[in-house]
């Protein structure tokens, strides 16, 4: 089992997850309907949002890890888009931990920091672009974990059963 480490000089144990700096790396407001779309509104638009992580090694030696939570929301009125946002939103973040703790702490861990973050800006773009704003509510990052898991053990097993079926 290996020990905990220490920072230097302290004494205390360095935390299994650092985040070094947060920053917005793609932000997107599109409002294809204005002026006319806001004459329909009778209330605010219906939303639809997705949410997907990803996490990416960039600098292996000294376990550093870039961690991007994507926010996409659309409001529509009618059949009628409202408005486009789209956040990609990053994290540059250390890792010491053991390895079979590395893709919970990247995919669950961080975002959940992050989240109160993007959150705030999406609500911003939304509002400052002439909309209600959108406030997300929290994001169980543990079941997104587990779905990506599930998915990619179905493809798995699907790639194990199909082999080389249909080919010559």
């Amino acid at each position: 089992m290996s020990e905990p480490q220490t920072t230097p000089g302290s004494g205390q144990e360095t935390p299994p997850l650092v985040i070094n700096a947060q920053y917005v790396r793609d932000l997107s407001f599109e409002a294809p309907n204005v002026p006319g779309i806001f004459t329909e509104m009778r209330s605010s638009p219906e939303i639809s949002v997705s949410v997907d992580v990803q996490a990416s090694v960039f600098d292996e030696e000294r376990k550093l890890y870039e961690v991007r939570l994507k926010l996409n929301a659309q409001g529509k009125v009618g059949e009628k888009t409202a408005f486009i946002a789209e956040l990609e939103y990053g994290a540059a973040v250390s890792v010491n931990a053991p390895a079979e703790h590395l893709n919970p702490l990247l995919l669950i861990e961080a975002p959940r920091h992050m989240f109160p973050f993007a959150r705030n800006i999406l609500s911003d773009l939304t509002r400052d672009g002439g909309f209600p704003p959108v406030v997300l509510q929290p994001i169980d990052f543990v079941a997104l974990f587990r779905q990506r898991v599930q998915a990619l053990q179905k493809q798995a097993d699907k790639t194990d059963q199909g082999g080389d079926a249909g080919t010559a």
